[in-house]
């Protein structure tokens, strides 16, 4: 799988580093011709790669001078007989245009991301991407939803630094991290709705565990802070949740990643974020990004498109923003 990730990795040295005029021919170099990318509201699906280059190559290194890519996290698996390339971390340039109808802020600043990519006879054929577009619009000082219930901290590359696995991993390793997940995820099926007790999270979980949420939710410590600023709060805003079928899961070493398109779905029945219920049935975009530390979690980056959720919900934010 080592040849999926240098590729991966030759494809956006050569794109972020390209002009406008020769994207097109990197499109055709990298990705195959009915390549799909599925992103986050407004951008969500493009098909082809016409389609990717102008609508999101183009805008984006337009609105961002000198735009540059810091990976936090690079690892690759197989998930039912795709190979997958998947990464987290922060783009960072100077906002120089306005983009998606956000303002430019004229500083630099960063996007968090989270990206799973298919690759299959040599060529990407497929993107998942998720942007927090709340946390850039609130670098401009621009507020979409209420201050976090969590800490507003940036969020962190891995605590050991070894996150980017450029180098092959023992597959006893990735195994053992893959069953703790689906043993993890076995348990947040047994919460009884009543007691988050019920689940056994201290089962999983170091005891100072750390899961960075996105901006809306914000950074937790601890199981107690985990419970009180996320877990709680969904669960009372969408007591039957439900995991829908992954388009990835896989393991390498001591990281998990999944995503899903939706990956949850459930029905908004209780105060979200600060926003009433509406009783309406909503899919979500989720990615997940775990670190496994001697058999626990210790830590665990989680992107959630809340612009898509809160559309869903009959709020449409960033058209607020526009003026639409």
């Amino acid at each position: 799988m080592q040849s999926e990730k240098s590729l991966f990795l030759n494809f956006y040295e050569e794109l972020l580093e390209a002009e406008a005029p020769g994207l097109p021919s990197i499109a055709h170099q990298y990705l195959s011709e009915s390549v799909e990318w599925h992103g986050p509201h407004p951008i969500n699906t493009l098909c082809g790669h016409q389609d990717i280059v102008e609508k999101l190559w183009i805008p984006m290194a337009e609105a961002f001078s000198a735009l540059e890519r810091r990976n936090d996290i690079l690892m690759c698996g197989n998930y039912q007989g795709n190979t997958w390339v998947s990464a987290i971390g922060h783009y960072r340039g100077r906002f120089e245009k306005d983009w998606l109808s956000i303002p430019a802020t004229g500083r630099q600043t960063p996007i968090r991301f989270g990206e799973f990519a298919r690759i299959e006879n040599g060529m990407i054929q497929e993107f998942r991407v998720l942007f927090d577009l709340v946390a850039l619009c609130r670098h401009g000082g621009i507020e979409l939803l209420p201050p976090d219930a969590g800490s507003s901290a940036g969020v962190p590359a891995p605590a050991t630094g070894d996150g980017v696995m450029t180098e092959p991993k023992s597959p006893a390793s990735g195994e053992a991290s893959l069953r703790l997940i689906e043993e993890m995820i076995d348990g947040l099926m047994e919460f009884d709705g009543h007691d988050l007790n019920s689940m056994r999270m201290e089962r999983f979980w170091t005891r100072d565990m750390r899961w960075y949420g996105p901006a809306g939710i914000g950074t937790t410590q601890g199981l107690d802070g985990f419970q009180k600023n996320h877990q709680d709060p969904f669960l009372e805003a969408f007591p039957d949740r439900y995991a829908a079928p992954h388009a990835a899961l896989f393991a390498e070493g001591d990281y998990v990643c999944v995503t899903g398109w939706p990956s949850v779905v459930g029905t908004h029945k209780g105060r979200y974020l600060g926003y009433p219920a509406t009783g309406k049935q909503v899919e979500m975009r989720v990615m997940d990004f775990w670190r496994n530390e001697q058999g626990l979690l210790a830590e665990n980056w989680v992107l959630i498109d809340m612009l898509d959720l809160f559309l869903q919900f009959g709020y449409d934010l960033l058209g607020d923003l526009a003026g639409n």
